[in-house]
């Protein structure tokens, strides 16, 4: 939770901003003074704002404000270096979303598995006109994800993601494979 620390100066004094006449004034230095107090956070926060808008650098409170902004969503239960590499890879993810490099980058940071898909691409062709289709083509993609043993059960939501990242028209079956 942000908050304000203690002992915060500003590096910045107002009262050095006043014109001299002010200054010299004891009461408008101590009153610009508790101004400086209230204002330090506000200072602090602008200093170091290139930090919050890093998902390398940002606090991890501040990491899901950041991944929404980008356009993507974050599972709290994921750990906070699985986070920051799905908030840094967010652009990235939408240029290639729902292709089959897309799809598999996604789900394998996600799940921090490898990730193989088997996709048919929907498509046939023959140098013989009229041929039938053949009757062993895979009608679905098949993503088979491979996880650690160790992994949490349910920590992510593997049908919920890959609704996200396939495409609407592509059937698809996922298969978990623990090592």
């Amino acid at each position: 939770m942000r908050a304000a620390v203690e002992g915060l100066g500003s590096p910045y004094s107002l009262a050095d901003l006043l014109p001299g006449v002010f200054r010299e004034d004891p009461f408008t230095v101590r009153l610009t003074a508790g101004w400086d107090e209230v204002i330090a956070p506000v200072v602090s926060t602008l200093d170091c704002l290139d930090a919050y808008l890093d998902p390398r650098l940002t606090p991890p409170d501040v990491l899901a404000w950041l991944a929404e902004r980008l356009g993507t969503r974050l599972d709290e239960k994921w750990p906070v270096p699985r986070q920051r590499a799905a908030t840094r890879e967010a652009l990235t993810a939408h240029r290639t979303r729902g292709t089959v490099g897309g799809v598999r980058e996604q789900l394998a940071l996600a799940t921090g598995g490898a990730v193989e898909l088997l996709d048919t691409g929907g498509v046939f062709t023959s140098q013989t006109p009229g041929r039938p289709f053949p009757e062993d083509l895979p009608e679905t993609a098949v993503l088979r994800v491979t996880v650690p043993g160790d992994e949490e059960p349910g920590a992510v939501d593997l049908e919920s993601l890959t609704r996200q990242c396939m495409p609407a028209h592509v059937p698809y079956r996922t298969e978990v494979v623990r090592r």
